[in-house]
């Protein structure tokens, strides 16, 4: 009999007749079959690796929404190719109990991790980026507004000495001397270890509003705030617009976003968080190779890696790295260029994942829609988490009609961007 299941995986990808039958029998694949809670039913189809020898059950449907309800307000964090928080949100709730470690080894701003600090599990997160850690950090310990308000109260903005004058492009002089006082005060106190968590929440915030399109941000109007153009193109915007960048008050910038970040922080989940705050392991590293995560210790991970070279992230933060001292060039950000290298790459990722996952944990692999939905890479995270170890559970496509970010580029989502949200779940026996 063994040797007859690879014939039945065949006959499932040959027979489209055999497709309407799911095989799963976990509990999740079950409830996904039965899932109607947006007013759509599920459609149930299949998924073939791109070995050609894994077939895996796939589940569409609306499974989340943004309008199912508004996002804490702490995860309102600027970052490219960032997934909402109801996608983290649902396999935490599903597939992990209070006090679980949820991790995510590609973090990004951090959504996984605090969408598991918010809901009581222990956040664990890896990026090789170094600016991960600076915005993730201060929000697994929100401050109060009054604490926020009364360091800067109390903190010197004077720049007296030479300016960065390539980037009056982006701000009014007067800003850019503040801007340049904060950086100074900031990168000083990390220096001599005076550096505490509300000089963390300050840096992630003002992080958060060096550029953007409105007079929340420091700069005059730029392109999203999730990443910074060049100068010469900021130059471009300001001719094209006739613009000259205002001046910003940089303190009472920082003050209003700090409200909005904490306005949906309870003393509940304050409390919840800070006492997980000792849990949370951060590490900044390639996502093969995180001794710092101890074996067996993780019973879920959430994550989306980077995708082929849609996303050009060192590029995007140049602005960012400059503000918080990071050689953005020394970042050695994966780049794949073909589906085959990408898969080689992800292979050794799964293979410490493996390590780090409990018996019986999962890992929920998000990757996206790349190239208009024309590459698949789900095909070719099949067979290299099998690979590794995993069983392949299932595939959940969650598919919504546009996105917030394709809109603000004006682009067609039907044609580029992403309308849905592809995601393998693995399970380690």
């Amino acid at each position: 009999m063994p040797e007859a299941r690879p014939e039945k995986t065949a006959q499932r990808e040959l027979f489209p007749e055999l497709r309407d039958k799911p095989t799963g029998r976990s509990p999740l694949a079950k409830e996904l079959a039965k899932f109607a809670a947006f007013g759509t039913k599920t459609i149930f189809t299949t998924t073939v690796g791109n070995d050609r020898k894994h077939v895996v059950d796939t589940f569409v449907n609306e499974f989340w929404t943004a309008g199912q309800r508004a996002g804490h307000g702490l995860h309102e964090v600027s970052y490219r190719a960032c997934f909402k928080p109801q996608l983290p949100e649902f396999f935490i709730r599903r597939l992990t109990r209070p006090g679980d470690v949820v991790y995510d080894p590609f973090a990004g701003r951090g959504t996984t991790p605090i969408e598991a600090a918010l809901l009581g599990r222990a956040p664990y997160a890896n990026d090789i980026s170094p600016l991960s850690v600076l915005l993730l950090r201060p929000r697994l310990s929100p401050p109060t507004q009054r604490e926020v308000d009364e360091r800067l109260a109390a903190m010197p903005l004077e720049h007296r000495g030479p300016l960065p004058e390539e980037l009056l492009v982006f701000y009014h002089e007067a800003t850019l001397r503040e801007i340049c006082a904060l950086r100074d005060y900031l990168l000083a106190r990390e220096a001599d270890g005076r550096r505490d968590g509300l000089d963390d929440w300050i840096r992630m915030v003002a992080v958060n509003r060096l550029t953007g399109h409105s007079p929340g941000f420091f700069s005059v109007y730029s392109l999203p705030p999730n990443q910074a153009v060049s100068v010469q193109s900021q130059k471009k915007i300001n001719e094209k617009r006739q613009q000259t960048p205002p001046r910003r008050d940089v303190k009472q910038i920082i003050a209003k976003k700090s409200r909005s970040l904490l306005a949906d922080v309870t003393d509940t989940q304050r409390t919840t968080m800070r006492e997980l705050a000792p849990r949370a392991v951060l590490c900044t590293a390639p996502a093969a190779a995180t001794p710092a995560i101890g074996d067996g210790s993780v019973q879920l991970v959430v994550t989306s890696p980077p995708f082929l070279d849609v996303v050009q992230y060192a590029t995007d933060n140049w602005l960012r790295c400059w503000f918080c001292g990071i050689d953005g060039d020394a970042v050695p950000i994966t780049m794949a260029k073909t589906v085959e290298r990408w898969q080689a790459a992800m292979q050794q990722v799964f293979v410490e994942l493996h390590r780090v996952v409990r018996s019986g944990g999962h890992v929920a692999f998000e990757v996206g829609e790349v190239k208009g939905g024309s590459v698949r890479l789900e095909q070719a995270v099949i067979p290299a988490a099998a690979a590794a170890g995993f069983v392949p559970e299932l595939v959940l496509i969650n598919e919504q009609e546009f996105t917030k970010t394709a809109n603000c580029w004006g682009i067609d989502n039907n044609q580029k961007g992403t309308n849905s949200n592809r995601i393998v779940l693995l399970r380690r026996p």
